[in-house]
């Protein structure tokens, strides 16, 4: 399909979401770069990454954890103490000072994560004593998943807890809004699928109860934030973080359906496997998900500016997420734009190494 130049002119055109008009239709995803500092909070040279890609319509951060039981790889940053606040406020503002837009992405990892990332070096939590198959990276290394210990009934009320803390500290810390993190197998995902997920109480078994969880985080978060300023990222038919379900187009309707009593902002869906293939099942339908909502769709998974314009002239999404490609190049709407050549970030470059890959891209 030839893009129009119609279609060139609309991803750059402004476009509202909530209570925003973004300056564009391209969305910076939330790229995990493992370059917290001390207490998992972030530092000025955070503030410089996040500032020089401020062009995006939004940037939705690095996905950061809701508290230390949430935490599941070494480096990532947290939402939930004064340090961390502080430090996340040097991105926001410098963001604003560009006018650009920023969200915070909620995230609880559940099982994908070890003991070493835990207080007290206790066990990660879970729907279920299930444990994942694959590797957590600590700062020691790399180390095999452990059996998870399946959270009590009783605890659910804390989980919902640190949410809602986390989303007054985003708030502190001068986000425009929040993503609640419910996809790549962590905890709301563990929840919502049936692999994961055996439990007998009122949170297992049915896509009702499987699906509690997740709508009781986003019912209290609406307490804290306005709904329109609230989105959700969901993958439906990613294995990631050994993570399946036996029928996700009815697990997933179910779930968007009940999200439109929230009137929140935006799903935020990956399409496909994450970071790998946009490979669809046959009786899965993204175009019938996003058809089910009654807010924006943000669509993501291997995006070019060729695939942007196709959902877009095909009225498949409202806004793209745009993610990889924004780490070798933090002026990537000016190149889209443009026609300039896209530089490419080495993989060794994606996590850690401080400044060197991070901050250190040239802008054309």
């Amino acid at each position: 399909m030839t893009a129009t130049k119609t279609s060139i002119a609309d991803l750059f055109k402004p476009a509202k979401l909530g209570p925003f008009t973004l300056s564009n239709r391209i969305i910076m995803a939330p790229l995990t770069r493992s370059r917290a500092g001390k207490g998992d909070a972030q530092g000025k040279m955070n503030a410089d990454y996040y500032s020089q890609r401020a062009s995006a319509g939004l940037i939705i951060s690095e996905a950061t954890q809701i508290s230390q039981q949430g935490k599941g790889y070494a480096f990532t940053p947290g939402i939930y103490t004064d340090e961390q606040v502080n430090g996340w406020t040097l991105s926001t503002d410098a963001v604003h000072a560009k006018s650009g837009l920023m969200f915070a992405q909620l995230w609880h990892v559940g099982r994908i994560s070890h003991p070493d990332l835990q207080a007290d070096n206790q066990l990660p939590v879970a729907p279920s004593a299930i444990r994942p198959e694959g590797k957590a990276f600590t700062e020691t290394g790399f180390k095999d998943f452990v059996t998870p210990r399946a959270l009590e009934t009783s605890e659910i009320p804390g989980i919902i807890q640190q949410y809602v803390h986390a989303a007054e500290c985003a708030k502190k810390a001068k986000f425009d809004g929040i993503e609640i993190h419910a996809a790549n197998g962590y905890l709301l995902d563990q929840f919502l699928r049936d692999k994961t997920n055996r439990r007998t109480d009122n949170y297992g078994g049915s896509i009702e109860n499987r699906a509690r969880l997740l709508l009781e985080v986003v019912a209290a978060l609406t307490t804290v934030w306005s709904p329109d300023c609230i989105g959700i990222r969901l993958s439906p038919v990613s294995h990631a973080n050994d993570i399946a379900d036996s029928h996700p187009m009815e697990t997933f309707s179910y779930v968007v359906n009940q999200l439109n009593q929230f009137n929140i902002a935006y799903i935020h869906c990956i399409e496909g496997e994450t970071m790998g293939p946009r490979t669809i099942p046959a009786d899965f339908s993204f175009a019938k998900l996003r058809n089910l909502f009654n807010g924006r769709y943000i669509a993501n998974n291997g995006y070019d500016l060729k695939l942007a314009l196709q959902a877009r002239d095909n009225n498949l999404a409202d806004f793209i997420c745009f993610g990889r490609l924004f780490i070798a190049n933090p002026d990537l709407v000016a190149r889209l734009m443009t026609g300039k050549k896209l530089t490419e970030a080495p993989k060794e470059t994606w996590y850690g190494n401080g400044a060197h890959g991070y901050t250190d891209w040239p802008v054309s």
